[in-house]
This record gives C-alpha cells, sequence and structure tokens, in this order.
C-alpha cells in the first residue's frame, strides 16, 4: 500500500477524487449557509463578483474558515505539496475559498485551458513550463473543487497535465464538447475533486430558473507552499493569487479568524506576498 494515494493518483492522472470528505451534517449545514450567501450575492447584497469566503465581512465567514482550514483538506493538501505543519513552522499560505454557483437563466462554459500556461505556448513552451510548474511531480500549491450538491462541471483530460497539447487538442475549438479521452468528473454531496492546475480541462455549467432552488453550490479552494528564499517562486504564485483581490483586505485587523493558531500563520504568510497592487496577472482574459 502506497504512502501517498493521493499523490499517486493525481501525478497519474491530473485529478484525483476523494469521496465523502464531509459527513453528512457537515453537508447540510455548508449547503445551507452556502444558499444564503449566494441569494444575498445574486440579490445585490454582496458586492464582490467573485465571492471570497474569507473576507472579513462575508456572512457566515467563521464557519467557512473552519472548512477551509480544516484537518481533512488541510492533510490532503500536505500530502500532496510534500509538506508538514509543526510547531515551528507553518509552510501553508491562505490562498483562495470562493464559491462556484449555477448561472441564472441559462447555461455557461468555459473554453479549454490550463490554468497559469497560455493557449498560444508551442509545445516545446508547454512542456518547459510544465515541467518548471510541477518539479518532481508537485506543484507547490493544491487547489480543488468541495461539492455540496451533485455536480458534473468539471471536464478533464486525464494525464494532460505531463505532456504537449495533442494536434487535436491544439487545434480544437475554445468550446469544443468532445476531445479525445476527456473525462466528467462526477461528484455527489460531500465529494472534492484535487486537480492539477495544468491539466487541460473546462467546465460547463447548467444554469437554472431564476429563484429556484440553488442546483450547484461547491467551494473552490486553493492553498500555496511557502516560497522562502525564492522570490521568482513567490512572484509566480503572487500573479494568480492576489489577482483575485484577497490582498486588498487580508493583512486587516477584522481579518482575524480566531480558530486557533494556524489559520493566523497560514494567513500571515500570504500577507507577506503583498497586496497584488502592480503584480500582474497570470493569464491575459
Amino acid at each position: 500500500m502506497s504512502s501517498t494515494p493521493h499523490l499517486d493518483a493525481l501525478q497519474r492522472d491530473g485529478f484525483v477524487v476523494i469521496r465523502n470528505l464531509l459527513t453528512p451534517a457537515e453537508i447540510t449545514h455548508y449547503r445551507t449557509i452556502a444558499t444564503e450567501v449566494t441569494t444575498k450575492t445574486r440579490t445585490g447584497g454582496w458586492p464582490h463578483f467573485r465571492t471570497h469566503l474569507l473576507h472579513p465581512e462575508m456572512e457566515h465567514r467563521q464557519s467557512f474558515a473552519k472548512c477551509y482550514f480544516s484537518e481533512s483538506i488541510l492533510k490532503v493538501v500536505e500530502e500532496l505539496v510534500g509538506v508538514s505543519s509543526s510547531a515551528d513552522t507553518e509552510p501553508l499560505v491562505m490562498e483562495l475559498f470562493n464559491l462556484l454557483v449555477a448561472p441564472e437563466t441559462k447555461d455557461f462554459e468555459l473554453r479549454w485551458h490550463r490554468d497559469d500556461i497560455a493557449e498560444t505556448a508551442t509545445a516545446e513552451e508547454e512542456l518547459a513550463q510544465l515541467a518548471a510548474k510541477s518539479p518532481g511531480g508537485r506543484q507547490s500549491h493544491a487547489q480543488y473543487n468541495l461539492a455540496l450538491c451533485p455536480d458534473a462541471s468539471l471536464i478533464v483530460i486525464p494525464g494532460s497535465h505531463r505532456r504537449a497539447r495533442t494536434d487535436i487538442e491544439r487545434n480544437a475549438k475554445p468550446y469544443e464538447p468532445s476531445l479525445p479521452d476527456q473525462l466528467v468528473v462526477q461528484l455527489q454531496p460531500g465529494d472534492a475533486v484535487f486537480y492539477d492546475s495544468n491539466i487541460l480541462h473546462r467546465g460547463v455549467y447548467k444554469g437554472k430558473d431564476e429563484g429556484a432552488e440553488e442546483t450547484r453550490l461547491t467551494l473552490h479552494g486553493s492553498l500555496g507552499v511557502k516560497a522562502d528564499g525564492d522570490d521568482e517562486k513567490k512572484k509566480v504564485r503572487a500573479t494568480a493569487v492576489l489577482q483575485h483581490g484577497v490582498g486588498a483586505w487580508v493583512h486587516r485587523d477584522d481579518a482575524a479568524f480566531g480558530i486557533g493558531e494556524r489559520p493566523e500563520k497560514m494567513r500571515a504568510n500570504l500577507v507577506a506576498m503583498g497586496t497584488g497592487e502592480g503584480i500582474g496577472y497570470s493569464l491575459k482574459g
């Protein structure tokens, strides 16, 4: 038996599904509060389009923080990125925690992409960047979708995180509905998928009627590894994280979580990355 089964699957396939990461009681609780903040946002009560659930003014913030910083999630993250916390050091960096919901009245799709490798990259550039961004087969961050409702929105091409695009993939239409070997990741409430950010993937989101019950409530989180002494790694990750606005408030006095020391150490690691002003973006568009 492997001591790192989740990492093994991630390195092989580019994603790993973990079933029942939440208990039934947790699913009910988080679905209830996620519905409340979604309704508030849809009706204009929350001004931020990208609803960062750890914002100091976000309703139910502490409950969402308990999920984000939970031992069950952090244990998986530590395995995937190859670090462990101690009393003296905290290697993880708080990054993003957003809520993904169904669009109202119409469907919505994302184009095929890798999160931080441009579609204009040549095959040689792709291979070089994939190797640089996952040295030794490990990324310097872990990201996941944690479903509170049945979710079949993520479509991936297994193994594409370790190779350049094929000619078919490179020449495909941006919203091509069917590519060879593509797989729809099927999640039930409480399931999570952790995936390599540079696997070739896209999202297909089915709309719901205006005012109807929420059909998609998925927690999307990412956590990084502290890049001590490596300014280039710090800059690369900062462009991917701070562009989402978290740098504008994470340093505030009211941004403390009050749920233990480890979340504060992880928040301090993010504060050290800066505010995000003038650093640019990881991708265009």
